[in-house]
Parts: structure tokens; C-alpha cells; sequence
């Protein structure tokens, strides 16, 4: 990714947009954090290497300025109403900022840009897509106090989360479905609590980060790679599907401490419909994670003799297991912890 000085650039510029955002006091410094970083991502998108890299980049530029432009607009119609008493309501332009930021994230209903924009991206763009891009939209709408509208994107996106997933063929579409799924439980998060989204978040970005960086080794970007690569080496196979069910939110491993915070928040604030809804779609994205762990693993693939002989050094492979064991046997440590303090 860092091939070039521009990268980096662009990259520091990125990170500088977020945090412009995040500790703006006014809806307008949020606002130019959000054009920085978005100005800042687009070239970081372009690829010579790959040729959806352009539409990919246009439609985010398209989808992007669309919500900026709204978001500005609403921010006028929030100062109007301030300093020059309009009559209009005060939900109403939450509302319309919320939609807008909602946009910005990806979250169902305003999710259509977003698997078919993963799909022309590079893994370690997706990642940042997936991860980073998220926080500065989710940290303005912890600002809002807009439930309704929040509720209504929590059960849409992990429905189309869940069922978007069932049916891809492309690795890269069926991340973007699950980090729509995700962003249900993490908008459910950031109802109850502030500190409970960004746990959720961290640990989202984390097994995220360890999926995304086997398959960029790899260059895994299909399902039908996925079931013919690496039979010489069963471990390297066995764990990265085990960190697939992390990410799903299987107990045992540490994807299902994020979730059980979440789920005992909601038991806490009764709020039993809204949980049904999310248990019910992770018990679906779990069920396509085991589908594809079961074909992975049952099915006679002939190895193709040269996938075996692809060079990965033992720093890259050792990296990945060390992330992997945190994925797997995370939250027994933690159970652990806590029970001896």
C-alpha cells in the first residue's frame, strides 16, 4: 500500500480527517473533517493493478458528496433555526443528519453503494473502508438522540447483512454484507452506550484486521479459492475458517465477547424484540460462515502445484497465527482474568 510517498500522504491527511471530525465542536469543523478525509481516500482507492478500481472510487465519490452535500445543507437549516428562530423542528433536521451519516457509514437502508464498491477494491482498502471510514460518521450520530430512526437501521441492516450474505460467491462482497451485519450490532451498541460501540468496534477491527491480512497474502478474493488453497497445510486452513466463526460471533472464541456486552446492555435496557432480531440474522451469518467452513473441508480439491510453492515468509505466517490465537482463545484468557480479580 505504501509504495509511493503520495500514499503516505494521503494516508496521514485520511487520519487527520477523522480526528478533525471527532474533536470538532461544531456540526461545520465535523463537517470539513469529513470532506478532508473523504478527499483523502479516493486517491489512496486508485489502482493501476486493478481496473474496478475507478468505479469504485467515482461511485464513492458520488455516494460521499451526495451525503456531504446534505449534511451541509442540514447543518444551515440547524443554524438558521439557532440564530434566527425559523420554525422548524428540531427531529426533523436530526433526522436528516442522521440519514446522511448513516449514508457515510453503509448502514441498511442507504447500504447499496457499498458491497458493490468493496468489490472493486484492493484488501487493504476494504479493510480501511470497513474499519476506519467508520468511525468519524458513527461518532456524529452518538451526538444525535435520534432512536427511531436508529432502531429502524439496526433491524434493516442486519437483516440485509445476514440474507445479502447468503448467496456471494465473491469474498470481497461477503465482508462487506457481514460489516453491514456488524454495523446493525454496533448502531445497537451506540443506542445503549458509547463506551459498549467502541469495544464492539475495536474488537470488529481486530478480527477484521487478521481475515483481511491472510487473504491479501493469499490473494484470496473467491470462495472456489478458498476450497482448493492449501491442502498441504491443514493448520494454515482450519485456522483461518476457526477465525471466520470468531468473526461470526461462534461462544468459544473472542468474536462472541463483543456480542455478549451488547446482548446483556440490551437484557439490561429490555429491550427483548430488538435482540431477537439481532440473534436471529448472526444465527443466519453463521450459518453461511459454517457452510462455507463445512465445503472448505469436505470436498476433494486437487491441489494446484503451484499455489503450494507461493513464497510467504515466516514473519508474515508467525504474525498471523499470533493474531489468530488472540481470535480463538481471546475470550477464555479473559473469562480467566476476570475471574481471578
Amino acid at each position: 500500500m505504501f509504495n509511493n510517498s503520495s500514499k503516505i500522504l494521503f494516508t496521514a491527511m485520511m487520519i487527520i480527517g477523522t480526528l478533525i471530525t471527532v474533536t470538532a465542536n461544531s456540526w461545520l469543523g465535523a463537517w470539513m473533517g469529513l470532506e478532508i478525509n473523504l478527499l483523502s481516500f479516493i486517491p489512496l482507492m486508485s489502482d493501476s493493478n486493478n481496473l474496478k478500481s475507478t468505479e469504485a472510487s467515482l461511485k464513492y465519490f458520488l455516494t460521499q458528496a451526495l451525503a456531504s452535500t446534505v449534511l451541509l445543507f442540514s447543518v444551515i437549516l440547524l443554524m438558521l433555526k439557532n440564530n434566527m428562530n425559523y420554525e422548524i423542528s428540531n427531529s426533523f433536521i436530526s433526522m436528516i443528519i442522521t440519514s446522511t451519516l448513516l449514508l457515510k457509514s453503509g448502514s441498511a437502508p442507504f447500504h447499496f453503494w457499498f458491497p458493490n464498491l468493496m468489490d472493486g477494491l484492493t484488501w487493504m482498502n476494504a479493510l480501511l473502508l470497513m474499519t476506519w471510514q467508520k468511525i468519524a460518521p458513527l461518532m456524529l450520530i452518538s451526538y444525535l438522540n435520534t432512536k427511531n430512526i436508529l432502531l429502524i437501521s439496526v433491524i434493516l441492516s442486519v437483516i440485509v447483512g445476514a440474507i445479502g450474505g447468503l448467496n456471494q460467491t465473491s469474498l470481497r462482497k461477503l465482508m462487506a454484507y457481514s460489516s453491514i451485519n456488524h454495523l446493525g450490532w454496533m448502531l445497537s451498541a451506540l443506542m445503549l452506550n458509547e463506551s459498549v460501540w467502541l469495544i464492539y468496534f475495536l474488537f470488529y477491527s481486530l478480527l477484521s484486521f487478521t481475515l483481511i491480512f491472510m487473504f491479501n497474502i493469499f490473494k484470496l478474493f473467491h470462495l472456489n479459492q478458498l476450497f482448493s488453497w492449501y491442502s498441504c497445510n491443514k493448520i494454515l486452513k482450519f485456522v483461518l475458517f476457526t477465525n471466520f466463526l470468531s468473526l461470526g460471533g461462534l461462544p468459544p472464541f473472542l468474536g462472541f465477547l463483543p456480542k455478549w456486552i451488547v446482548i446483556q446492555q440490551l437484557t439490561f435496557c429490555n429491550q427483548y424484540f430488538q435482540l431477537l432480531i439481532l440473534l436471529v440474522t448472526t444465527l443466519i451469518t453463521l450459518f453461511f460462515y459454517l457452510r462455507m467452513c463445512y465445503s472448505a473441508f469436505m470436498l476433494n480439491y486437487y491441489e494446484i502445484v503451484w499455489m503450494n510453492n507461493s513464497q510467504v515468509n515466516n514473519f508474515t505466517l508467525n504474525l498471523f497465527m499470533l493474531l489468530s490465537f488472540f481470535s480463538i482463545f481471546g475470550l477464555i484468557f479473559i473469562s480467566m482474568f476476570f475471574a481471578m480479580f
